[in-house]
C-alpha cells in the first residue's frame, strides 16, 4: 500500500469537509447576499442605460426619417420646376 496516496486522499477529504463548512457559514451567507445585491443593483443600472439608449435611438430614427422626407419633398419640387421649364 502506498501511504502517500492514502495521506493525500485523507487530506483532501478533510480539506473538502472544512471547505463545505466554510461555504455554509454565516459569514459566507453574508458575502453571498452582498454579492447578489450588488449584481441586482448593476442589473438595474444596465436596464436604465439600455432604456435611455433605446429612447435616444428612437429619437434619432424619427429625426432621420424627417430629414429624408424633407429631402424627398425638395427633390420633387426641383423635378417639377424642371418639368415646368421644359414645357415652356
Amino acid at each position: 500500500m502506498n501511504w502517500v496516496k492514502i495521506g493525500l486522499f485523507a487530506g483532501g477529504a478533510l480539506f473538502g469537509s472544512a471547505g463545505i463548512e466554510l461555504l455554509t457559514s454565516k459569514d459566507a451567507k453574508k458575502l453571498y447576499t452582498q454579492c447578489t445585491a450588488a449584481v441586482l443593483r448593476m442589473k438595474d443600472q444596465v436596464m436604465k442605460t439600455a432604456t435611455s439608449l433605446q429612447e435616444n435611438c428612437g429619437d434619432i430614427l424619427a429625426d432621420a426619417k424627417e430629414i429624408n422626407e424633407q429631402r424627398a419633398a425638395e427633390d420633387d419640387a426641383v423635378v417639377e420646376d424642371a418639368d415646368d421649364k421644359a414645357a415652356e
